[in-house]
This record gives C-alpha cells, structure tokens and sequence, in this order.
C-alpha cells in the first residue's frame, strides 16, 4: 500500500472561557500530537472582540499550520475531539467557548459537504483569522488565487491586540 502523502492545513484556534490563553497554548501542542500530523508553525496569540453576543469575554486567537497525512474529514474528526477534551458545548451559536478550532485551508483544496465547507465560508470577513495567518503565511494563497496578505492588510487591525508572550 502507498504512503500517504503530507498535505498542509491551517487551523483557527480560539478561545474565551477557562483560562483562554492556555487554551491556545495547551491546543497548539496537542495539534502537533495528533496522528499521523506536526505542527509546522504557529501565529502569535491575538486578544479579539467577540463575533455575534458581546455578552461574553473577549477570545484569544491564533492560526496553526499542520503538516498531515489525514484527509480533510479525518482531520476535522480530530480536531472536533481535541474540542470535546476541552470541554467545549455548543450552546449558542457564536456563544462563549472554551475552544474552537476550524479548519480554514486543506492545500488548495475548496470542499463543500455537509461536514465540513473549506476554505472556511467566513475566513476571509475575520481579520482574528486573517492576521495571524497572513503573519504566518504572507505568501499563502486561497484557492480563488486571492492572495493573504493583502486581504489581512485590507481587513485592518482594529480590534486585535497582540499578547505578549
């Protein structure tokens, strides 16, 4: 049987409940546990508004890159379980979260199924997502050929704080 090839993924990493900044941090090296996948690179961590209900404290944010050998369902079957040890519920939409990892980019691959929609629908309206990738990728492009860096430059900063480490 041949072995698998490696694909790159980018992953969104946010959190905003129990300890939100370890969160992350406890999250990026579980990434780089998961089967059959490494870390390749990290953003740093973003403090950001919420999106939806402002009743709830504000997210740290950050953008993973994954090198995997697991398909694009596989993966998200991962990182919904990594979810799940988190302690993540699912009780309102856009609520407050102890983790949420998406998806954002599989190669260049644009998947539409039930499961899962890449690149994520909302990726390119969130600058949370936008600048921590474009700072870890600048040279990424989505698969329309729009390129990140200018799309994060476009999309603005404003409400995003880099943490210190």
């Amino acid at each position: 049987m041949a072995e698998a090839e490696w694909h790159r993924a980018y992953i969104g990493l946010g959190s905003n409940q129990q300890h939100p900044r370890e969160q992350v941090i406890q999250a990026l090296d579980a990434l780089d546990r998961l089967p059959l996948t490494r870390l390749a690179g990290a953003s740093r961590l973003y403090a950001s508004a919420p999106v939806g209900p402002q009743d709830q404290p504000d997210f740290v944010n950050a953008v993973a890159e994954l090198a995997t050998r697991l398909s694009p369902l596989a993966l998200l079957d991962q990182l919904q379980a990594l979810e799940q040890r988190h302690g993540r519920r699912r009780l309102r939409h856009w609520g407050p979260r102890t983790l949420d990892l998406d998806l954002l980019l599989y190669d260049e691959a644009v998947i539409e199924s039930p499961r899962l929609r890449v690149p994520h629908p909302e990726m390119a309206h969130r600058g949370f997502v936008l600048l921590p990738l474009a700072e870890l990728a600048p040279t990424l492009r989505l698969p329309d050929g729009r390129c990140i860096a200018p799309l994060a430059e476009a999309m603005g900063s404003d409400d995003l704080r880099p943490l210190l480490p």
